[in-house]
């Protein structure tokens, strides 16, 4: 096991150096080249056209279109404590608000733990920009629905356009 273990380091360690070494020998080489005086290329210079009065025109330019905002809700999701549904809107591809629309509640313990939960997979989802975020300890029931219900909507909000 040892034997493997100080292989695979070797190995590893070899990798590395050899890697450094080629670096550092194409940056020597890019140096020494420069130094000796070969010419480096640099682009042509043209004189920019000027158009004559006679067809100088000036064209309005369209004015860029504000991309469309699509809000959609996720599918509802059934936990072990309740439905989770969200709710998103998305603008030119990012998501620029997310809440829930359901989210599990009835006894107290459960209304506490998602009271500061949804709030935070909330602030996740718009870091993230997709469904990939953290579970949120002591609410797993309710992140996974969560997540599971943004997934959904990320892809309804897909269809309806929103790119």
């Amino acid at each position: 096991m040892r034997r493997g273990i100080k292989l695979v380091m070797s190995v590893a360690s070899v990798v590395v150096v050899g890697l450094g070494l080629r670096a550092s020998v194409q940056l020597a080489t890019h140096a020494v080249s420069a130094q000796a005086g070969q010419p480096t290329k640099q682009p042509a210079r043209t004189r920019p056209r000027t158009p004559s009065r006679s067809t100088a025109r000036t064209t309005p330019t369209p004015s860029a279109r504000p991309s469309k905002l699509v809000t959609v809700a996720g599918d509802v999701v059934q936990t072990q404590y309740g439905p989770v549904q969200v709710e998103i809107s998305v603008r030119s591809g990012k998501i620029t608000q997310v809440h829930a629309l359901q989210q599990p509640s009835g006894d107290g313990q459960t209304d506490s733990i998602n009271s500061y939960a949804v709030p935070q997979l909330n602030q996740e989802a718009l870091a993230a920009q997709s469904a990939q975020i953290d579970t949120v300890s002591g609410a797993s029931f309710t992140s996974d629905g969560y997540q599971r219900s943004l997934q959904s909507a990320l892809d309804a909000a897909h269809r309806a356009g929103a790119r």
